[in-house]
């Protein structure tokens, strides 16, 4: 997959693809299945399939003050899409010039001119343009008497929905993978996203307390990235190797561990959440390194201790579960099988 930052003079090997459009924060099921039929659409024509996106978020644009909300950091996006089978990524840039982009210019100066879409697929709650005016229908009207195809995709129910439930109320969701990583609950997130949610970030240098304490940890600030329940977590960790690795895969070696996702409220406290992880049976330096933590499972909330030496005595505990998650057969059923491309 090829990565476009500027679509304004594409080669023409770029152009003339079937697009998919939106934002796709999460890139869950139901993104995979708009994306997933630009691919088809792509395959039965002999054209590129693309995505078109944004960075930053336009909420992050429009409500800067908003608590982080973010669930796939850019690399993460990319990476899925890639193994979704996406040919091409083109990434528009959300500031202030695109916010005042009309509805009508962003289909005719982006769609119809710079990447010459010869078909384009949404889901069916997409909005864009200033004021959010542009919507399916306008997306059809104006590019209809181009000759250029419009598919909107109906919402993408979970199977586990119920035969009464409302299409829209029930349909996969970036706020339904919030609301699972908020409450605890990292195997529900993963059935909306159709694999484990991850956090990814390069390793800090702490104060050193987890070795301290015999668990020494890699310390990964979140950022921007949503804050699922504070607490302790049975995590997978992919450690990527030094010097390898690109947006859209890396070279690395996955370890088991047990994670704290909290404020230390033990020494004192923490103004934000910090992701402090324990792999086990590793020995190594993790400082400056990049980290993909995935949550598996949800194990205790985070509390605040009395001494070190119960704190080190609740640490041991907790690995128990972690490591028993590891070696069962279930713990592998709960991650979703590996994407496959379109």
């Amino acid at each position: 997959m090829r990565i476009h930052r500027h679509i304004d003079a594409l080669p023409a090997a770029a152009r003339g693809g079937v697009v998919a459009v939106g934002n796709f924060d999460g890139v869950h099921r139901g993104h995979q299945a708009v994306i997933g039929e630009a691919v088809r659409r792509a395959r039965g024509l002999g054209a590129p399939a693309a995505v078109l996106t944004f960075e930053p978020h336009p909420r992050r644009f429009f409500q800067p003050d908003t608590p982080p909300f973010q669930l796939t950091r850019f690399r993460t996006k990319a990476r899925v899409m890639a193994g979704l089978g996406v040919d091409r990524l083109f990434v528009l840039r959300f500031n202030r010039a695109m916010a005042e982009h009309s509805a009508e210019s962003f289909i005719d100066d982006f769609l119809a001119r710079d990447l010459a879409a010869r078909h384009v697929v949404v889901g069916y709650d997409f909005v864009f343009g200033k004021g959010r005016k542009g919507n399916p229908e306008l997306l059809r009207s104006r590019l209809d008497g181009r000759g250029i195809g419009v598919t909107v995709m109906a919402p993408v129910v979970a199977p586990d929905a119920g035969v009464d439930a409302e299409p829209e109320a029930a349909a996969f969701s970036s706020t339904g993978v919030r609301d699972a990583l908020r409450a605890g609950d990292p195997p529900a997130a993963a059935r909306l996203l159709g694999r484990l949610f991850e956090i990814e970030g390069r390793v800090n240098r702490g104060d050193a307390r987890g070795r301290q304490l015999g668990f020494p940890t890699a310390n990964l600030w979140l950022g921007d990235y949503l804050r699922p329940a504070l607490g302790v977590y049975a995590v997978r960790v992919a450690v990527v190797r030094p010097g390898t690795g690109t947006a859209l895969s890396d070279d690395v070696t996955w370890h088991d561990g047990v994670a704290n996702l909290g404020l230390r409220p033990t020494f004192g406290g923490l103004a934000e959440p910090r992701l402090e992880v324990h792999l086990f049976d590793f020995d190594g330096d993790l400082y400056g390194r990049r980290l993909r933590v995935a949550l598996i499972e949800y194990l205790r909330p985070e509390r605040k201790f009395d001494g070190i030496d119960s704190l080190k005595a609740q640490i041991t505990l907790d690995a128990e579960p972690a490591r028993r998650l590891r070696a069962a057969p279930a713990a592998r059923r709960r991650m979703p099988p590996p994407l496959e491309p379109g």
